[in-house]
């Protein structure tokens, strides 16, 4: 008798291990996970009831089932279902209004999305996610218009283009172009207009410019900025490099940058500053002068720049510099993105117009480096000097000497290297020192427009 219950015992034991090992199983297998399917959509609030919109499903088992509805207060349709398993596990899933239906009465229609996975938990019924999304039907698309726009637009250049967008449910507004630069524009005057400045960059052939209009149902408008082009020759120099510049201002940067840190090569140091360092100190002068205002403005009174009295042009803006040495040809090159002015040894720079102080550092090639925002996305910038006498946060204002002139940087004598930017797109100083060129490409175009909608 001892030895029956001594066996059954052994046998209760065995049983209830099993049952524990089966919980365990069942609570850490993935066969048995308990995780409800992830549905994710690709635009939730509005629809066109055109364009598709795309479910993401997503589970560690994989999905067993999934099934969309379109209703309104009087109709429901069965747009997706599929009842195939599945080990994946992420899914996606396109959900496009019932076919043969491209209007409905109704201002919303519900979506109802139900999606099962793989897993054996709950009776090997599996875990089920169900969801339900109001979606607004929207299938207008927005008012687009250009108002008034610069006449053209040099290579190198700047331009103005001002217009009007509506839309109740209005999500983006950008001007896009055909070198993938989008421009922001702000508002102009008046609820529904709006305006920006535009570039069309020295290294770019040709320059297009589109504004869209897009709303939160997706519904989009575009048109054309329809600016005459008008190409400009920037010069070509081919530059002769010599060892004295190679051991004197190219050894000394060298030491200085950490890009160029265990390089010993006299020619891979110049190819390494004049390339990496510069792309690296163009992509902060980039950064920092692609910021707009989302206030509205109403003037943009900016007067002729003329940053250095009496200052002297001693290198042009565009310039392709291609670099050789002896028997080494065209081993380098880069585009010079400022007009370089130069007068006596440490003079006085000013600001011309007034504007926040957004930059104020050394900055690599450009030597120290203030940046001033202007308004309108329109920013200048003062390299190589040798004093500033400005720090970021300051308001610079007009006739304020904000530096000295001087060789920090990558200069080989005392000047200034002025640049002027559009939301971070470098262009011809020259024309932001010509008073007739402001007037007829920019202050006349904002006072023809400001006259067309206040008469709105």
């Amino acid at each position: 008798m001892r030895r029956g219950r001594k066996g059954k015992g052994i046998i209760g034991w065995i049983i209830a291990i099993a049952i524990l090992a089966g919980i365990g199983f069942m609570a850490f297998s993935p066969t048995f996970e308990r995780e409800d399917p992830k549905l994710t959509l690709s635009h939730e609030g509005y629809w066109n009831f055109k364009d598709p919109i795309q479910v993401s499903v997503e589970d560690a088992s994989g999905l067993k089932a999934f099934k969309a509805t379109i209703a309104t207060p009087h109709e429901e349709w069965v747009v997706v279902e599929e009842n195939t398993p599945s080990a994946e596990s992420k899914k996606t899933f396109t959900i496009l209004p019932p076919k043969g239906v491209r209007r409905v009465e109704a201002q919303s229609v519900t979506l109802n999305l139900e999606a099962t996975d793989n897993s054996l938990w709950g009776l090997f019924m599996g875990n089920t996610s169900k969801e339900e999304y109001t979606l607004v039907i929207d299938q207008r698309r927005p008012l687009l218009s250009i108002v008034s726009h610069s006449y053209k637009i040099q290579k190198g250049g700047s331009a103005i283009v001002i217009f009007k967008a509506n839309d109740p449910h209005m999500e983006s507004l950008k001007i896009e172009t055909n070198y993938g630069k989008t421009f922001i524009a702000q508002p102009f005057v008046k609820e529904g207009y709006y305006a920006s400045l535009l570039a069309w960059p020295v290294q770019e052939q040709t320059f297009s410019a589109t504004v869209v209009a897009r709303d939160r149902a997706g519904n989009e408008t575009k048109s054309s900025v329809p600016l005459r082009l008008k190409d400009h020759l920037y010069r070509v120099s081919n530059i002769e490099l010599s060892d004295k510049f190679l051991d004197g201002k190219i050894a000394e940067l060298a030491n200085v940058y950490e890009e160029t840190a265990g390089v010993d090569d006299r020619l891979e140091q110049f190819k390494i500053i004049n390339e990496t360092v510069r792309a690296n100190n163009e992509k902060i002068i980039h950064e920092v002068t692609s910021k707009v205002s989302n206030a509205m403005i109403t003037d943009f009174n900016i007067k002729p720049f003329y940053p250095l009295p009496n200052g002297q042009k001693v290198a042009d803006f565009g310039d392709h510099r291609i670099y050789s040495y002896k028997e080494t040809k065209n081993f380098s090159q880069a585009y010079h993105m400022g007009l370089d002015l130069a007068s006596t040894q440490m003079a006085a720079i000013f600001a011309t117009n007034s504007g926040n102080v957004v930059f104020s550092q050394a900055n690599g090639i450009y030597g120290n480096l203030p940046i001033v925002d202007h308004g309108f996305g329109l920013y200048t910038l003062y390299g190589h000097c040798s004093d500033v006498h400005v720090q970021e946060g300051d308001i610079a204002a007009d006739g304020q000497e904000i530096a000295k002139s001087g060789i920090s940087g990558y200069a080989m004598g005392d000047h200034l290297h002025f640049g002027v930017l559009v939301q971070g797109i470098e262009v011809r100083p020259e024309e932001w020192m010509d008073t007739k060129w402001i007037y007829d490409n920019i202050t006349s175009v904002m006072e023809s427009a400001k006259l067309y909608i206040n008469q709105q």
